[in-house]
């Protein structure tokens, strides 16, 4: 098994990158909103929310660990600001870590244009409920980019399975293959 931690700024192509990703690798993709969408209509995008949230994910993760899967597929918001989201990431790293399981980072970034628009198409609303609000959606896609810090900086990331890709003009099949041809992972 081989995993595949997918991170950037919301509506940078996470989801849809790790689609394609799916049907080239056969990895399972598990994309962020599967448990945002889940518990939003019980807790709103509050504290309690979040924590569970986490927790689903851990468990997950703790499980997928013990599974003869090919590959698992992981996408996330990570706030480099937050030391909470740099422990986060180190608990999901550890988890894996634990079993032998190699685990790739790959950063996407995109300019806010490409994002805005990226914001609002079919395949993401289809699979995002919380972002079919679009004003909602957007308006917090750029208040974020006030309050927190989406990408990396330069040398940041000290992880040696570690790739950065601007999609801006990429399709999510040309980012997918170019982290498929720069980890060397088999397509099945």
């Amino acid at each position: 098994m081989k995993v595949i931690l997918l991170f950037g700024p919301q509506a940078v192509g996470k989801m849809t990158v790790g689609q394609e990703l799916e049907k080239q690798l056969g990895y399972r993709l598990l994309h962020n909103h599967m448990t945002i969408d889940l518990l939003v209509p019980f807790f709103g995008f509050s504290e309690e929310m979040w924590r569970l949230s986490t927790l689903f994910r851990e468990e997950i993760f703790q499980s997928v660990a013990k599974t003869n899967l090919p590959g698992f597929i992981f996408t996330f918001v990570w706030d480099f600001s937050s030391h909470e989201d740099w422990e986060t990431v180190e608990r999901m790293r550890s988890i894996f870590k634990k079993q032998h399981i190699p685990v790739y980072f790959v950063e996407l970034q995109a300019g806010v244009d490409t994002r805005l628009k990226r914001n609002v198409t079919e395949n993401r609303l289809e699979n995002k409920a919380t972002k079919r609000n679009i004003a909602f959606s957007e308006a917090d896609l750029l208040r974020t980019m006030e309050t927190s810090r989406l990408q990396s900086r330069e040398g940041e990331i000290k992880e040696t399975n570690y790739l950065r890709i601007q999609t801006d003009d990429l399709l999510a099949s040309e980012t997918a293959g170019r982290i498929v041809e720069y980890f060397g992972l088999e397509e099945k």
